[in-house]
């Protein structure tokens, strides 16, 4: 996805903690300038809805540490939007190329806004 965003000629900082949020909670893609967050989530580790299975083995702890997961991420999502940047997510399993034509959109529409 970072290839297909450069080719677009998109500039952006890597594993980047977002200014006005915890430092331990880092952006996969940062694009500073129009303040947009990305983070790619692994359908494993965030409960993707289409690849998503439970280990048949200790399951109610597989429960409770992937809903852990998913209460994070949304947590991320409320203090990236509380510091005036936009979130972000976007699937492992999705093609690198239309994701970041949805992540160029979102650039064009907050370009318009502002």
């Amino acid at each position: 996805m970072r290839r297909s965003l450069h080719a677009l000629g998109m500039r952006f900082l890597v594993d980047a903690p977002v200014p006005g949020t915890s430092r331990r909670r880092r952006a996969d893609v940062l694009l500073r300038g129009l303040r947009i967050a990305v983070y790619v989530d692994g359908c494993f580790w965030h409960s993707c809805p289409q690849h998503q299975h439970l280990p048949r083995t200790n399951r109610e702890w597989w429960q409770r540490k992937f809903a852990s997961i998913v209460q994070r991420d949304h947590d991320t999502d409320r203090a990236v939007l509380a510091a005036g940047w936009t979130p972000v997510r976007v699937w492992e399993h999705e093609d690198p190329d239309e994701a970041a034509g949805r992540i160029r959109s979102l650039a064009v529409d907050l370009r318009a806004v502002t």
